[in-house]
């Protein structure tokens, strides 16, 4: 079952050409434009939910990250062929 957040994530990302990505308060801003940075966590959170199904990735500095690891700026991709499923051999990579 998907929230809202979700599917305004999967509607913003299904408008664009494949491989673009969007910014997290864009989605914020598209459900509540008056104080959207009080849902930019519950963003994050629905984003995280996205990508352990395997719907999204998750990006930092332009390459997909661990969702359950990752700190910081962040932008969110539909999934791509070749994009990783497993981040279990990842050994600290950039996730700050």
């Amino acid at each position: 079952m998907s929230s809202p957040i979700q599917d305004t994530i999967l509607s913003q990302l299904a408008a664009l050409p494949e491989g673009k990505s969007i910014d997290p308060m864009n989605v914020a801003k598209a459900i509540q434009p008056e104080r959207w940075q009080q849902i930019l966590g519950h963003v994050r959170t629905n984003a995280i939910e996205l990508a352990r199904e395997g719907k999204v990735v998750i990006l930092r500095h332009n390459k997909p990250v661990n969702p359950e690891k990752f700190r910081g700026v962040y932008r969110i991709r539909t999934r791509l062929e070749g994009d990783p499923t497993s981040f279990e051999e990842e050994t600290g990579g950039d996730e700050d």
